[in-house]
């Protein structure tokens, strides 16, 4: 190699080289995402920050692994669909629009030079403020915005600079910014933690400049980067049975057909998946457990899906939870089958041969009606109620596990309706529907800003047929902003917030502000946390207990709670979520 090619390779970066290094720095915050995971602030037990920007990058290096030759077009491609797509989360959908931002600078070019990282930095951090409504400093956003200052100042010195001190320097200051980040946010400070987000910006760019050293960031502590195995896809895993339709729902010994799918934090030893196949067949029966180095595929049938769950996140992240109701399900394809029985019997042959010809002539599809409906929930009552009210599709998820913006995606297209409504019952959720309705033209997506279950069932309340969807949209806001929220759950983790000291396994009652209430009795907590979200305006009281409280435990509140609350009407309704004991709704 000569001097100027020895300069070149030293200044510049083709897309080979970013392709390793963009894999490096997917793997190096896969690799410490449950250290962001517990910078979280909430001590709740739910995805976190580092599982979601993980889940979003790591769907963007799946379609950059799958490059063989890449070019610097075909790489923006890759990873701004690929992220796109996958985001999940506030902190995923703002990473996808940082590398959204970047691609758009970066393609049309053969190789990048330090001034064009500078200048696709710039505009990923502007692309990536304009996507969000209310842009909060001590977070993500400061951490880039403060590396690409860095890479801008270092542009404007006369000094030559190759490129691993170019990044070096850009990475440092990025550290410095994110340190400070508890002094631009007090609950950062209160709970003596960095911003989560920040810190796996700092992680993926961390990766890519190991990578620019030619120390790649494996899948695992040390790994190198694997090429995927040529084995089959846990999408080619069938796990449908054969038709029970002759077996009485009284035979039916587990009710819930539980699926879905583990982001293993480590891979598991031979035993320890033995060990929780045992565990699931201890709570049900129908098991189906296939897992290699990074995933588990789960199907199970139970009477209790949340244990299932719970279990579960001791070994990572889920993904693809569904949860069908098996005696429902058999009931109805029992009634279908006798009625297309009769159907049959009582058919001339005549009208049977017209059937057969006509089945050579494709099926005109239904006409889509005006107004369709999506949202976002989990839990078998919750999934009812809404499906009661009018809810089209149900997407599995909340707090629990984010669904990605291709999860809403593939839940609207599922709506054969004109206007979509979409509730994402959660603010963890809003940015990536918003997204889903960016980049999807082939409906109208609206967005109902939800950050409740409650909320969306107000909503759909108000809904009215007859008005356009901007009418309906303004009504629907207005109605959710005058519900309160709720939630009772248990802490994973020792921190202090909020002006209380919290230990790991603390009954925690979190409301719009905070977290109200703390203590170790479930019912004592969920009753201190409704005092403090009932006032003198409050005239209806709505509680969803979960699968792991007992009807008789919340029907003992209910009546605790209407002593205290004379005037307030009670409504009590079983939800059956997992991880949160109640959620709590005042109007």
């Amino acid at each position: 190699m000569t001097k100027e090619e020895i300069e070149v390779s030293l200044n510049t970066i083709d897309a080979v080289a970013l392709k390793r290094c963009f894999i490096s720095g997917a793997n190096n915050i896969n690799n410490n995402k449950e250290y962001i995971n517990e910078l979280n602030v909430f001590p709740v037990p739910d995805g976190d920050t580092g599982t979601n920007m993980t889940l979003t990058i790591m769907t963007a290096a799946a379609e950059v692994e799958r490059l063989e030759k890449p070019t610097m077009d075909s790489l923006a491609k890759a990873i701004s669909n690929g992220s796109l797509r996958g985001a999940r989360g506030n902190s995923g959908v703002i990473l996808s629009q940082l590398f959204r931002g970047f691609c758009k600078d970066i393609k049309g070019k053969t190789v990048l030079y330090p001034l064009d990282i500078a200048l696709a930095f710039s505009r990923a951090v502007d692309t990536a403020y304009k996507a969000v409504m209310k842009p909060k400093e001590g977070t993500i956003l400061t951490v880039a915005k403060g590396m690409s200052e860095k890479a801008s100042e270092l542009m404007e010195s006369d000094d030559p600079i190759d490129m691993i001190s170019f990044g070096e320097q850009v990475l440092g200051y990025g550290e410095e910014v994110l340190e400070k980040t508890p002094d631009m946010l007090p609950v950062l400070k209160e709970a003596g933690v960095v911003d989560s987000g920040g810190q796996g910006l700092v992680e993926v760019i961390r990766g890519v400049l190991l990578a620019l050293k030619g120390e790649d960031v494996g899948a695992g502590e040390g790994a190198a980067v694997q090429k995927p195995k040529a084995k089959p896809s846990f999408k080619e895993i069938d796990f449908s049975g054969s038709s029970n339709d002759h077996i009485s729902t009284a035979d039916i010994k587990y009710g819930y057909c539980t699926e879905f799918i583990i982001m293993l934090d480590k891979s598991l030893a031979d035993e320890e998946v033995e060990a929780f196949k045992e565990y699931l067949l201890s709570i049900g029966d129908s098991l189906v457990c296939v897992a290699d180095e990074e995933l588990v595929k789960v199907h199970v049938h139970t009477n209790h899906p949340g244990l299932a769950f719970e279990k579960a996140l001791t070994y990572g992240a889920l993904t693809k939870m569904k949860i069908d109701n098996m005696r429902e399900e058999h009931t109805e394809r029992v009634i279908l089958h006798e009625e297309r029985t009769k159907e049959k019997e009582s058919a001339e042959p005549v009208k049977k041969i017209e059937v057969e010809k006509a089945t050579h002539v494709p099926k005109p599809s239904e006409p889509p009606k005006k107004y369709g409906f999506v949202a976002v929930a989990v839990g078998e009552g919750i999934s009812n109620i809404l499906k009661d009210i009018g809810i089209d599709h149900i997407i599995s998820g909340g707090q629990t596990m984010n669904p990605s913006t291709e999860d809403i995606l593939s839940a609207v297209k599922q709506v054969n309706a004109e206007n979509v409504f979409v509730f994402p019952n959660n603010k963890n959720i809003i940015l990536a529907a918003s997204q889903a309705a960016k980049i999807y033209k082939e409906k109208n997506i609206v967005v109902i800003p939800t950050a409740s279950v409650p909320q969306s069932i107000s909503a759909m309340i108000e809904f009215n047929a007859d008005a356009d969807p901007e009418a309906n949209k303004e009504a629907m806001s207005i109605v959710m902003e005058t519900v309160k929220t709720g939630e009772v759950t248990y802490a994973v983790r020792d921190t202090s917030l909020d002006g209380k000291n919290i230990k790991k396994g603390d009954i925690m009652g979190i409301d719009g502000g905070g977290i109200a209430a703390v203590g170790e009795d479930i019912n004592d907590t969920t009753a201190a946390l409704v005092e403090n979200m009932i006032d003198e305006d409050s005239g209806l009281l709505t509680i969803y207990y979960g699968e792991d409280i007992e009807k008789e435990k919340a029907e003992e509140l209910v009546a605790s709670l209407g002593e205290k609350f004379e005037d307030v009407e009670i409504d009590l309704h079983y939800g059956g979520q997992p991880i949160y004991y109640y959620i709590i709704s005042v109007e």
